[in-house]
């Protein structure tokens, strides 16, 4: 009867939840909102929602989707608000859209990531990011459920800056130590390269181990423009899809007017 795309974060300690955590709390949260969900068939069904590229436990994010199924029609920010109550707090919903287009997975193609690195000189990252971004190749290696596994993490890296920060009280973290901020842009490949394979190369290649772990949160991820180097927007086609909607009603209305006075 209807889609609709979800996008949530996952802030302060709820980072640190699980994929399996929140799809828990989600289909709680389902429940309590009273959602008309479409459920698989089957022995067991269950209810029809697709998940799209979650952020790895420990990480936080700004940019998470998914697309749930109803059986019956609801106004998306309706719907959301009353998602987004029944939910914890840092695992909040915060924009939906009917979904118009098809094919977001294929609109993810790219995360814009920022790591905070406590304990770490701004001039000290700007050493290493040069050093990472000047090299044509950068190996890391990381142990997977079939061994430790070696690749490229430079190739992936379409942008790598250190920029201008501040201290975030939020964040939990203490604010009497230098801190350096890293702005980062990966393309989805396979082997996926993640923040950590990142800062193992700037390890590698320029010697950078901050003295407590970085702080990672995806700010972003969505289709990359090769021309302009940005990370689009995945929900932008859906809504321009739906503000187009009204007025193709009322060109159709107006055209079947036409033909009945002809």
């Amino acid at each position: 009867m209807q889609r609709v795309r979800l996008r949530y974060t996952k802030r302060g300690r709820l980072r640190f939840t699980s994929h399996r955590d929140f799809q828990r709390a989600f289909e709680r949260a389902l429940r309590r909102a009273a959602v008309p969900m479409a459920y698989s068939a089957g022995f067991t069904p269950h209810p029809k929602v697709s998940y799209a590229n979650a952020a790895p436990t420990g990480t936080g994010s700004e940019a998470e989707y998914l697309e749930i199924a109803l059986t019956a029609a609801r106004d998306p920010e309706e719907l959301r608000l009353l998602l987004d109550e029944s939910m914890p707090s840092g695992l909040d919903i915060v924009e939906a859209v009917e979904a118009r287009t098809s094919g977001l997975a294929d609109r993810l193609t790219a995360s814009v990531w920022e790591l905070r690195l406590d304990g770490v000189a701004p001039a000290e990252a700007e050493r290493a990011v040069a050093a990472f971004t000047a090299a044509d190749t950068v190996e890391v290696s990381r142990k997977t459920k079939n061994g430790v596994r070696t690749f490229d993490a430079r190739s992936a890296v379409a942008d790598l800056a250190a920029v201008p920060g501040t201290h975030d009280a939020r964040a939990d973290r203490p604010s009497d130590q230098p801190c350096a901020i890293l702005r980062l842009v990966v393309r989805h490949v396979t082997p996926a390269v993640r923040p950590d394979d990142v800062l193992s190369g700037l390890r590698a290649v320029a010697d950078l181990a901050p003295p407590v772990a970085a702080a990672v949160t995806r700010l972003a991820q969505g289709l990359f423009d090769e021309e302009t180097g940005t990370v689009t927007d995945p929900l932008a086609p859906d809504r321009e899809a739906v503000a187009a909607a009204p007025a193709d009603r009322t060109g159709a209305a107006a055209t079947a007017a036409a033909k009945a006075s002809a």
